[in-house]
């Protein structure tokens, strides 16, 4: 049977960077889940389809081919054959993802994909409905968390180091507002799964929030 280790959470509280370390301790698979749907994202950007025309949304979902693989032991992300990694991770199309990711054609084609593939594979996967829609069953469950304060500044560094020309309280204002959109959706809203573990990482280093998920994971397996 195969292990699955969901982490669900606001928007930058850090899940990628915190699931991918976790995956490679325990060599298991990671599943960027936000990267797929970054990916439809892009898709709609690109076709000028505006996010508030969910009819447009659901017929251009036909046309989209999402899927991953792993080289050099990073995860590349395919639109319809493209490896779009290097496209996906801007401000616009962020704020697109949370758009569409409301619409049930959008998170049925993807949940699918994503439950297939836990079937049979030990990964760990993260998103916003990781615990309480995609995989339930999962054996470990964490909803990690931080500030909007926290989130904001890891936000802002990181793209000044891309030389991004960025305000740190546009970003603030940009998660708050994201953050409401992500909790009061219709379908799979964001939040705790009732068997979830809660972690703040406000205060935590890397490291620190690593060592105790993978505390977790050990005492879940004894």
């Amino acid at each position: 049977m195969a292990f699955n280790i969901a982490i669900d959470g606001p928007a930058g509280a850090g899940k990628s960077t915190i699931a991918k370390r976790v995956a490679k301790e325990l060599s298991y698979i990671y599943v960027d889940t936000g990267a797929m749907y970054r990916a439809m994202a892009l898709y709609f950007l690109r076709k000028g389809i505006q996010p508030e025309d969910e009819t447009a949304i659901s017929a251009a979902c036909d046309e989209i081919t999402v899927s991953l693989s792993m080289e050099h032991g990073e995860q590349q992300v395919f639109l319809n054959g493209e490896n779009v990694n290097s496209f996906i991770r801007t401000e616009e199309v962020g704020k697109i993802t949370s758009a569409v990711s409301v619409y049930g054609k959008v998170r049925q084609k993807l949940t699918q994909l994503q439950r297939d593939l836990a079937e049979h594979t030990d990964l760990i996967m993260d998103g916003r409905d990781i615990g309480t829609c995609v995989l339930p069953k999962a054996q470990v469950k964490i909803y990690l968390t931080a500030s909007v304060e926290t989130r904001g500044k890891r936000r802002f560094l990181e793209l000044q180091e891309k030389g991004a020309v960025c305000e740190m309280e546009q970003i603030c204002e940009d998660i708050r507002g994201r953050d409401e959109q992500d909790m009061n959706r219709k379908i799979s809203p964001l939040k705790q799964a009732e068997d979830a573990i809660l972690i703040d990482s406000s205060e935590m280093t890397i490291d620190e929030v690593v060592d105790r998920i993978l505390g977790i994971v050990e005492e879940k397996c004894r």
